[in-house]
């Protein structure tokens, strides 16, 4: 049985925790319950905790879909990577979904990382992003404009007939009980 930190409000609307005489953030604590209820081991770690979209209305649907089980997929801009110098996703990593108010929903197992140009996307990849009607014209439509937000956002322009896309295939490892 996990035993349950006790939630205390530490300044304005951040959840903080207490275990032990530790004050635990969200993420570390749902991450150490996802750890007990799996029997991980002790030393594992999560590769990342974030939102999908680019919104919190968009982030907490995309959560929910991910929830659902209908979300097994997720694609990401590669160039956006290089002008981060953030290193591309990895196989067989631990990452946590997070809502529209940044609060940890779900842990998820990467299985796979491809890159792709953004116009060789199959039907099925867009149907494992699951979102909308699942075909490959809500995916192309959606992408477009959220990646031509994501690239203004940092001076670049989004060019779909050149565009390399990162896609990550996951499964949902641990659902946050509610």
């Amino acid at each position: 049985m996990i035993k349950k930190p006790t939630k205390l409000k530490i300044g304005g609307n951040t959840d903080f925790f207490v275990e032990s005489g530790e004050i635990m953030d969200p993420i570390e604590t749902f991450f150490a319950q996802a750890q007990a209820a799996l029997a991980l081991d002790p030393s594992l770690t999560y590769d990342s905790a974030d939102a999908f979209g680019d919104t919190p209305a968009m982030a907490d649907a995309l959560a929910a879909l991910v929830l659902a089980g209908q979300k097994t997929a997720t694609t990401s801009a590669f160039a956006l990577y290089a002008k981060d110098q953030e290193p591309l996703p990895q196989p067989r990593g631990l990452n946590i979904v997070l809502d529209g108010h940044e609060q940890p929903v779900a842990l998820t197992y990467t299985e796979a990382v491809t890159i792709h140009p953004f116009t060789a996307i199959t039907p099925e990849i867009a149907a494992k992003e699951g979102e909308g009607d699942r075909s490959l014209d809500y995916w192309r439509q959606v992408h477009t404009a959220f990646f031509t937000r994501e690239f203004q956002a940092v001076g670049l322009t989004f060019d779909p007939a050149t565009a390399l896309v990162v896609v990550e295939e996951f499964r949902l490892v641990f659902p946050i009980a509610q």
